[in-house]
């Protein structure tokens, strides 16, 4: 797995991935903390931290298009699932690769927290727990996107899936307040990984969120393991 993990790092700072992903999304989040902190002379971080998680939705699918995909497309795919590796160490070790890019990520966005916290007052608790949903968020679409990677064919139709796959929980998070049918409402703030998201940024620690996600990843994780097993069968 560790190998797995290194070999994937390599190849994001290797290719222009490793390059595209953080220089668009810290381009993203400066023009919102312009808009959000700088142009209003707010200290509203959490607002801030909230609004830079719909950036998961966007840029995830650039994390992970290539991951198993591209293995698929060079047909390096079956000579990586003859590997010593197992299968579920295949997919933890690409996994946690992106995860490291996206954690890599978050970590300059504190540059940010650092220009309020030299002008104002930053309280740390409540951003802890601001960056803990926001981070989980991320997780959990890079987990979901990786997923689709697997049952893509080349990266390019990996990267259209995970964004079309993302833009639908987004709207469906917005059909829940527009359905009338009160069961199908909960049903789909139940589902909603954005819905869940804002108890942490409201500064609230959610353990119901934690469990969610953290389900929610493990699910979609354990189904990009199941595709590749049945993709080493010839199925």
């Amino acid at each position: 797995m560790k190998a797995i993990w290194k070999r994937e790092m390599q190849g994001y700072f290797f290719t222009p991935v490793g390059y595209v992903f953080p220089g668009v999304f810290l381009t993203v989040a400066s023009v919102l903390f312009y808009m959000e902190i700088l142009s209003q002379r707010s200290g509203d971080l959490p607002s801030f931290v909230s609004e830079m998680s719909y950036l998961w939705m966007l840029l995830s699918p650039v994390l992970t298009m290539r991951l198993l995909a591209e293995e698929r497309q060079k047909k390096t795919d079956q000579l990586l699932l003859t590997s010593p590796v197992s299968l579920p160490g295949i997919v933890i070790g690409k996994y946690l690769a992106a995860v490291t890019m996206l954690l890599i990520v978050s970590a300059l966005t504190l540059l940010y927290v650092l220009i309020v916290a030299i002008y104002g007052t930053v309280y740390p608790g409540e951003l802890a727990v601001n960056y803990l949903g926001f981070i989980l968020q991320g997780c959990a679409f890079v987990a979901l996107d990786l997923f689709l990677s697997s049952c893509a064919a080349t990266p390019v139709t990996a990267a259209v899936l995970a964004f079309g796959a993302n833009f639908l929980l987004w709207i469906l998070d917005l059909l829940e307040t527009a359905v009338r049918a009160e069961w199908i409402s909960a049903a789909l703030k139940f589902m909603s990984l954005y819905s869940r998201n804002e108890p942490f940024m409201m500064g609230q620690l959610s353990f119901a969120g934690i469990f969610f996600d953290l389900s929610f990843i493990v699910i979609f994780l354990a189904l990009a393991v199941f595709r590749m097993d049945r993709r080493r069968v010839g199925r």
